[in-house]
């Protein structure tokens, strides 16, 4: 619906404007949090940190989408969708700090807790999907994955499974282009992602990740389906990850700069803005209230990862299964002596 330069593409339908307004504070807020949670990881506030920078349409359109009833599965990089969604960013962020839990109330955000292992969310999605149907629930799932998720078992048998039994789910696939450092090239042989959904008998539709009121037309109408009893859909979103892995990889072994300078042009923030702008809904005053908005986050973000949460050891054994093992009874014990006698 937008060119990288702002402009609509002719015959395109915008949403209204104050729907663009929402998702464009979702964009900036979206990226300070990837910006603040970086430096966070630099400071050792943070054990690792996937950034989204260059997705964020997709993070804030896939919350966007849902209903206070719907539920998300994100992946360990859609913080920023968390955070759309609802949640605390400090709340979003404290397993990548290294703690024992997601975080976060699953139940009551109806968001899941992030998932490192490619596509096993996506099993869950459905099958949270699949309850839903069976009790007659009007709910719908969103489900995120990237492109190498694609190439993982979990993925076709989720996607078959939810075929097959018409689950209110749709699998918004971030095609970011890279799989840690396997290219898409290296993965699939398919003319695009979004043609496999034939081989599943669902709908499969490519939308320009970076294009926000693009993601939304697209998931609206994907989400819709799926509500109305219509089944699953495969969306794939053309998009690029600008930063490397995690702080733990050097891009620079697997790609070239060029290529990225070459994405950069198709920043989804600078297009939503140049629209905005040009139609007369964004001004000075109005982007320095977003841009302080977001500072303030970054500042509760800060002051909320630096806070020492209080550990208890025995927290290891108390929520691994409802009635504690013979097993766990003895590694509990074990533990409590040891902690006895050290000075």
């Amino acid at each position: 619906m937008l060119e990288p330069d702002g402009t609509t593409v002719p015959g395109a339908q915008l949403p209204p404007p104050d729907r663009l307004l929402t998702g464009y504070r979702g964009l900036v807020h979206a990226r300070r949090l990837n910006e603040q949670a970086g430096a966070l990881v630099r400071q050792g506030r943070l054990a690792v940190y996937p950034s989204s920078r260059g997705q964020e349409a997709c993070q804030v359109a896939a919350a966007m989408v849902l209903a206070e009833g719907d539920w998300l599965f994100p992946t360990y990089r859609d913080t920023a969708a968390i955070v759309a969604r609802g949640v605390d960013p400090v709340e979003a962020l404290t397993m990548l700090r290294g703690d024992r839990h997601c975080g976060y109330d699953v139940a009551a955000h109806r968001v899941a807790p992030q998932a490192t292992p490619l596509a096993t969310q996506l099993l869950h999605a459905v099958g949270v999907a699949h309850a839903a149907r069976l009790k007659g629930e009007p709910d719908a799932v969103l489900a995120l994955c990237g492109d190498g998720a694609t190439s993982e078992g979990d993925f076709h048998e989720a996607l078959n499974f939810a075929a097959v039994f018409r689950a209110p789910v749709v699998f918004l696939v971030q095609n970011n282009k890279y799989a840690i450092s396997v290219p898409l090239h290296r993965q699939s042989a398919a003319a695009s992602l979004a043609d496999k959904a034939v081989g599943y008998g669902m709908p499969g539709v490519r939308v320009d990740g970076n294009d926000l009121p693009a993601l939304l037309t697209v998931l609206d109408d994907a989400v819709a389906l799926a509500r109305s009893g219509g089944g699953p859909t495969l969306v794939e979103a053309d998009t690029y990850r600008m930063e490397a892995h995690t702080n733990a990889d050097d891009a620079g072994r697997y790609r070239d700069e060029s290529e990225v300078a070459s994405w950069a042009g198709r920043d989804p923030l600078v297009r939503l803005r140049t629209r905005l702008r040009a139609d007369h809904l964004l001004d000075d005053d109005a982007e320095r209230a977003l841009t302080d908005d977001a500072e303030r986050m970054a500042a509760d973000l800060r002051t909320g990862i630096a806070a020492e949460s209080p550990v208890d050891p025995e927290d290891l054994f108390a929520h691994v299964y409802a009635h504690p093992t013979p097993q766990l009874r003895e590694q509990r014990d074990q533990l409590r002596a040891e902690l006895e006698v050290t000075p």
